[in-house]
């Protein structure tokens, strides 16, 4: 951001941070009431306005979980056109319930994806609706004080981690940074997948996690792309020149990738969470029909082609994939982040 319209925007950023401290206080000093369920509750959030990759934890966490345990999601769907609670079902769309929880949707048959504004009245009716559920699953909920989830994990970019960022809208944070010593799990994500014992050990520094908080590094560890309508997977693309479309919060890391996978790439770029209109659907046809490659594909992500599924009839025969993205832990650190969420829901006490 230019230093002068970065000045021009503080007395905003010290406004909205007193009201976060303000609020995180009342909190603290149970002024607002927070309520803690006598249920395994798993939180996944971050302190940044998004891009911090909790789509694809708390699908790590439902593929860790999902066959020991029956798992529920609970989203707040945003950008969604319904309002209030539901739960998935085979006639559910993107528009009814958000790209997120769409994408977990399709990809787990067995999970229970809900969505729900206010999730302190969610909660207990996913309950009433599917006894069966062994855990709940928040996206995105870490400020969320309503409800104190029994483990929550708190993600940070390693491109912009919270300690180095600054209140919006001067910089990205939307909640204050001591709001991390809320979180058990703390991981640094999309790190780079060669990261130094060195640079691991100053980030950790630089964080200074509680003695009780458990610290994570991640890197993203991208899948072979499948055709949004067939599941076909796509063989390579080193030959190919791909149209890139993105609609997420940060594309750089998808775009990065795709440029150094493809043999040569252009791009379209939308808000995040962008809802593709009929126009947008001329835009991609006419963009990729004016491509001059023998071999040329369409790739997008995996939240954006829950938006494009509505144009089945007219993109069916294109060949548009889907790019999956996963988190690797560095370190071989993966089974110690497996063991302390399996251990938090195999020792939960429940009271009487």
């Amino acid at each position: 951001m230019h230093k002068y319209i970065s000045f021009l925007y503080w007395p905003v950023a010290l406004i909205y941070s007193a009201v976060i401290r303000l609020r995180n206080w009342l909190f603290d000093k149970k002024i607002l009431k927070s309520v803690s369920f006598n249920f395994p509750i798993i939180c996944v959030g971050n302190l940044a306005l998004g891009g911090t990759g909790k789509t694809p934890m708390t699908e790590y966490l439902v593929e860790l979980l999902q066959h020991n345990f029956k798992l529920a999601t609970l989203s707040r769907g945003y950008r969604r056109k319904t309002r209030g609670f539901t739960t998935a079902n085979e006639s559910t769309t993107a528009l009814d319930i958000g790209d997120e929880p769409m994408q977990f949707y399709k990809k787990y048959p067995r999970l229970t994806v809900a969505v729900g504004e206010e999730r302190i009245v969610a909660v207990p009716l996913i309950l009433q609706e599917h006894p069966e559920i062994d855990a709940i699953i928040l996206d995105d909920a870490l400020q969320h004080r309503k409800i104190e989830a029994g483990l929550n994990i708190l993600l940070t970019d390693y491109n912009n981690l919270f300690v180095r960022d600054k209140m919006f809208p001067v910089g990205e944070l939307r909640d204050e940074k001591a709001s991390a010593r809320r979180a058990n799990i703390i991981v640094v994500t999309k790190a780079d997948p060669h990261l130094s014992y060195t640079e691991k050990e100053k980030i950790i520094k630089e964080i200074s996690p509680l003695s009780f908080q458990k610290l994570f590094f991640s890197a993203n560890d991208y899948a072979v792309p499948e055709h949004i309508y067939s599941h076909e997977k796509l063989v390579g693309m080193h030959e190919t020149h791909c149209l890139a479309i993105s609609g997420i919060a940060d594309p750089k890391p998808f775009y990065s990738y795709v440029n150094a996978t493809a043999d040569s790439v252009s791009e379209l770029t939308y808000k995040d969470h962008h809802i593709f209109s009929s126009r947008d659907l001329d835009t991609i046809k006419t963009t990729f029909d004016k491509i001059d490659k023998k071999s040329k594909i369409i790739l997008t992500t995996q939240k954006d082609a829950m938006r494009l599924l509505k144009f089945k009839e007219e993109l069916r025969d294109f060949p548009i994939y889907a790019l999956p993205v996963k988190h690797k832990f560095l370190f071989n650190e993966g089974e110690a982040f497996d063991d302390a969420v399996v251990k938090f829901l195999t020792t939960f006490v429940y009271n009487d």
